[in-house]
């Protein structure tokens, strides 16, 4: 192939179709239409012979060329943006920096573990302070740059505040192992006859499932409500209660205090989870580059 004749922009959509394995969201990712990502795609196709991504039920599935092709075209691309990146952009490598970022029981659980680990191979002179979510303190906060990023469900109202959904999330349901009452499929009828443990909900708010409970003339028996969600598996593991969490939190609470997982018996949304920052920070090279890369690693969980 004549490297000259090939739009290198093709690469960029391969790269992202190749990470994404969703058409749709790799477009999202270049910020880009479906129907553009979707064309060159069929360009790159016809150049190289080869249809490179086949639809499964697990997404657009690599070719064996598409999983040659995927770590040459990720390095050249990396290579071609490390030599693009301006003076001031951060030394991540080398800084010594501390980030604050305020969240709630979901973020602590499940984004900010795994993503301090990769921060200590790749920036180990990182350090991350974990607060709480301040409440109505919060954008007071950011402003003042006291707090860097936040972790939450509602994206913050001010114009000042810069917020994007960084990966969108369902409920699932846990019980005890030796359950006497649940089966393997956890039943809508069964479900209701059980006493449930919930999280305290703040303000007006009221927690997806008692919605889509309520839209159906139903409610749950409310046993035990608890400030946060750590407490819930503690108190299913030795009793018949039940709690219902976010999905990806629930997975691994399930794993860690060897509890059965099912799936909810009504139909309910998925909800968004944000990163919240202030305008302040957009200059700043290090502020830049933490949240792109805890942006990049939410969206891959």
């Amino acid at each position: 192939m004549n490297l000259r004749t090939l739009d290198l922009n093709l690469l960029l959509v391969f790269d992202a179709i190749f990470a994404e394995r969703n058409i749709s969201k790799a477009a999202a990712r270049l910020h880009l239409s479906q129907p553009t990502v979707s064309n060159a795609l069929a360009r790159l196709r016809e150049r190289l012979e080869d249809p490179l991504f086949e639809r499964s039920a697990q997404g657009m599935a690599p070719t064996a060329r598409a999983k040659a092709l995927a770590e040459p075209v990720r390095q050249a691309l990396a290579l071609l943006e490390s030599g693009l990146r301006g003076a001031d952009d951060f030394d991540f490598a080398h800084a010594e920096r501390e980030f604050v970022v305020a969240v709630e029981d979901y973020g602590e659980t499940v984004v900010l573990p795994r993503f301090i680990d990769w921060l200590g191979t790749a920036a180990p002179g990182i350090r991350i302070t974990i607060r709480p979510e301040p409440g109505l303190q919060l954008q007071g906060e950011l402003r003042e740059g006291t707090v860097d990023l936040a972790l939450n469900y509602f994206p913050l109202q001010q114009p000042a505040v810069h917020n994007t959904c960084v990966l969108t999330e369902s409920l699932l349901t846990l019980t005890r192992r030796d359950h006497p009452q649940v089966s393997e499929r956890l039943s809508l009828e069964v479900f209701l006859s059980l006493r449930h443990v919930v999280l305290a909900h703040h303000g007006n708010s009221r927690p997806m499932i008692d919605l889509a409970l309520a839209k159906r003339g139903l409610a749950r028996q409310i046993a035990v409500t608890v400030p946060h969600f750590l407490s819930m598996p503690v108190l299913v593991q030795n009793s018949d209660l039940v709690c219902t969490l976010p999905r990806r939190m629930g997975l691994l609470y399930a794993d860690h205090f060897r509890l059965k997982s099912h799936a909810v018996p009504l139909r309910t949304p998925q909800f968004p989870v944000y990163l919240s920052w202030h305008r302040n920070a957009d200059s700043d090279p290090g502020h830049r580059w933490f949240r792109e890369r805890l942006v990049d690693f939410c969206q891959r969980l």
